[in-house]
């Protein structure tokens, strides 16, 4: 079995943050059915650090290493982009060479954005006060602004116990507990994503 490396934004440069980061990726690919063959997370922090860090390890990969970029595309993707392109043209990002397009994927327009798929996990998170209403109801997740999403969970959570939506305490936990069918159901790039692991962990 080829082992595999998600090399993620996200976590920031803190690391208590960088961990909640690790362990809400791996809960969430080992809810998606891959327990027993989880691929190593990489907190990357900023987008741009991430990418740096794929780069560097893809240089020195072996031959039985895969490692993936997981980013944040930050905005719409145009239908039938690939990743490389996509992050080549907003981002001046060079494909490493004999990179592949399941090398690069892409969290669209934002990680939150896969919350929206599972709205009765983010219920539960929030508790008594949570108000569903205010998230974005629009079933293709990909469609939705980051910004739409980031004012919908304010809104959503204004009158919850424990504050409104804050990305620190809040997202990684919510991560590791979505339901990954509803996700990948409402995200193509998150079904993509799930695929390219399942495959390359079955090699």
């Amino acid at each position: 079995m080829r082992r595999i490396t998600v090399y993620v934004e996200g976590g920031g440069n803190g690391r208590e943050l960088r961990a909640k980061c690790r362990k809400g990726f791996q809960s969430f690919f080992g809810n998606a059915g891959l327990a027993g063959r989880l691929p190593k997370v990489v907190a990357g922090g900023a987008r741009s650090t991430a990418y740096s860090k794929f780069t560097s390890a893809w240089r020195r990969a072996k031959s039985d290493e895969f490692s993936v970029l997981l980013v944040d595309s930050e905005g719409s993707v145009p239908e039938h982009s690939g990743c490389w392109s996509y992050v080549e043209s907003r981002d001046n990002w060079d494909k490493p060479i004999d990179a592949s397009d399941d090398n690069a994927h892409l969290m669209v327009q934002c990680m939150e954005a896969w919350f929206l798929a599972d709205k009765t996990t983010l219920a539960a998170h929030f508790g008594s006060g949570f108000a569903a209403s205010a998230v974005p109801a629009n079933p293709s997740v990909e469609d939705v602004s980051k910004r739409d999403i980031e004012t919908g969970l304010r809104n959503a959570t204004r009158n919850c116990s424990q504050g409104r939506y804050d990305k620190g305490r809040d997202s990684f936990a919510i991560l590791g507990k979505l339901d990954p069918q509803k996700v990948t159901g409402a995200s193509p790039h998150a079904e993509r994503l799930l695929r390219t692991l399942r495959t390359v962990t079955s090699q």
